[in-house]
């Protein structure tokens, strides 16, 4: 009796294991079924913006659905992380994060998810160098003029980020550090708002990707000193590296990243890349991410979550070095 008893018990197991994957493997078949959201953790406006909607768009194109970009700003895109970690891992919802997740880990002291554990890495999206880019009102015409002024009235001039443990933040502090200056800091809840504010003349200098500043600068509406890049970018050939401008080895890029909430059903996980990555080898995204100073990448899977470990290792070093910390 207890023999057939474990046998039919045995049999359930193997049935309702058979029914989840043939529901799961015609979920995903019929994915997408309904739009997507892709929740960005800055405010309109910034870094992570300038590839997510034109990337939304182009998806939307291929796909037939709409992809809806969510932005959920606060403390340096840990909030809306958060959001994202506990959102329901059904294929309809992603989360675009970016370097500053790297950071986050050695400048909170706790955060409410892990992003090496709490989702599925997919892809990284772009990586464009950071730029330094001041109000046209700044009394400097290069690098080395802007450095004097500090030098010559320390604290008079600030900086904004997209928040503590940004790396805008860390890209000012690295600054200052390698010059010897002091500028102070002045978070922001993303590069957005921060922006608009070094355009408005609230705060004088910006360490920012150089996605979010590529059509203001353009623009006239502030100024490029360098791209902190290892060579000068095409799109802005007249805009001198780091090291040519008077910072030696001052290098650093931003990038932008796909990752799913865990749980997310493997088959859709590997269907949204594959038109991620369609999307983004289109001419209209290529020229877009020219544009902004990025080239395509091509890091997927478990390569993408190597980088993104050895990101925050890095990243790590510098915050204990630099002494940066929550303003």
């Amino acid at each position: 009796m207890k023999i057939n008893q474990m046998m039919k018990m045995s049999l359930n197991k193997l049935l309702c294991v058979f029914l989840s994957c043939f529901t799961l493997h015609a979920f995903a078949d019929n994915w997408p079924s309904k739009p997507i959201t892709i929740i960005v953790p800055f405010p309109a406006g910034g870094g992570t913006d300038a590839f997510a909607r034109p990337l939304s768009a182009q998806l939307t194109k291929n796909l037939g659905k709409q992809i809806i970009i969510d932005n959920r700003g606060g403390a340096g895109g840990t909030v809306g992380a958060s959001i994202a970690s506990k959102a329901a891992p059904d294929g309809y919802t992603f989360f675009m994060g970016a370097a500053h997740h790297a950071i986050a880990p050695s400048i909170y002291p706790k955060l409410e998810y892990d992003i090496e554990k709490s989702f599925i890495p997919m892809m990284l999206v772009a990586s464009p160098p950071q730029v330094i880019v001041i109000n046209p009102k700044v009394p400097a015409n290069d690098l080395k003029e802007f450095i004097q002024l500090l030098k010559k009235s320390p604290g008079k001039y600030n900086y904004g980020s997209a928040g503590n443990g940004s790396s805008h933040h860390l890209a000012g502090e690295l600054f200052k550090m390698q010059t010897k200056t002091f500028i102070t800091h002045i978070p922001y809840r993303g590069a957005g708002p921060a922006l608009a504010d070094l355009i408005a003349g609230q705060v004088d200098v910006m360490f920012d990707g150089l996605g979010s500043s590529a059509q203001h600068i353009k623009g006239g509406k502030i100024k490029a000193l360098a791209v902190a890049s290892e060579k000068r970018i095409p799109a802005f050939p007249n805009v001198p590296t780091a090291t040519e401008a008077g910072v030696p080895g001052y290098v650093v890029s931003t990038w932008y990243g796909l990752w799913a909430p865990k749980g997310t059903p493997q088959d859709i996980v590997d269907k949204m890349q594959a038109e991620v990555t369609k999307a983004m080898n289109s001419p209209e995204l290529t020229e877009i991410w020219a544009n902004n100073g990025s080239e395509t990448p091509n890091m997927t899977g478990d390569t993408f979550a190597k980088f993104v470990s050895a990101d925050i290792k890095r990243w790590a070093v510098v915050v204990k070095t630099s002494g940066a910390k929550l303003d």
